[in-house]
């Protein structure tokens, strides 16, 4: 199960983590999102070890979403040494994540 990111401990898991990390913006309401999560999910399963994957609830925690411009969603993020260094908005397969990731990884 990917890791819940909320405007409380967004510094600490994202901002402040030595792995890449890759958050995933999504609501309740919202069809695609609901597409997304099993995908982001199992990235974070297979890539347990080698970075942080989270999902955020953008109507419970809309500090860093308003920060960051996610103005669609689901956006994914992904972010090294706190920069933001990709950027997905809408359905993307699998592999739209899994790239962002090990191209930060090798």
């Amino acid at each position: 199960m990917a890791l819940e990111i909320t405007d409380a401990n967004f510094e600490e898991t994202v901002l402040k983590s030595e792995k890449p990390v890759l958050v995933d913006f999504w609501a309740a309401w919202c069809g695609p999102c609901r597409m997304v999560g099993p995908i982001i999910d199992e990235v974070s399963t297979e890539y347990a070890d080698k970075a942080v994957v989270g999902k955020m609830d953008v109507d419970a925690n809309q500090e860093f979403a308003a920060k960051y411009g996610v103005r669609n969603i689901p956006t994914v993020l992904v972010f090294q040494n706190g920069e933001v260094v990709g950027r997905q908005v809408g359905v993307a397969p699998k592999d739209a994540y899994t790239d962002a990731l090990d191209s930060l990884l090798n």
